[in-house]
């Protein structure tokens, strides 16, 4: 069932904890961040659209990273459902859960350190309006 949580206290606590550990990884943060910006219903093509723009990046190794590793770990938190064929994600029924995040970090783009903006394209884009 998605969008509902029971167990009290405890179960909200380790929902934080897996939020957290879904965005911990670049490629999944960027599958986040282009679902974002995709239109409700619209896929995401991949490996494009979780790879780093500012990072060099081996598209064939990031593609089985992506099918292997990162896919599974954001459909099992039901961020995201993917296909194989052609590879792309779309939002998940929990897609929220790991949206507000990336969202309240947009929104407060200006406290956000320098040294934090270079590995982030949204977040630079929203402090240059």
């Amino acid at each position: 069932m998605c969008g509902s949580l029971s167990g009290g206290p405890a179960a909200v606590i380790d929902r934080w904890n897996r939020i957290f550990e879904v965005l911990a990884s670049g490629p999944r943060r960027q599958i986040v961040a282009a679902l974002l910006d995709a239109p409700a219903g619209e896929s995401v093509s991949l490996p494009e659209g979780a790879a780093n723009p500012n990072l060099e990046t081996d598209r064939k190794e990031l593609r089985v990273r992506l099918r292997h590793h990162h896919l599974p770990l954001l459909e099992s938190e039901r961020i995201v459902r993917w296909e194989r064929e052609p590879l792309c994600a779309y939002r998940g029924c929990d897609f929220e859960d790991a949206a507000i995040v990336l969202q309240s970090l947009y929104a407060n783009a200006e406290e956000v350190p320098e040294r934090l903006l270079v590995d982030c394209r949204t977040l630079e884009s929203e402090l240059s309006g």
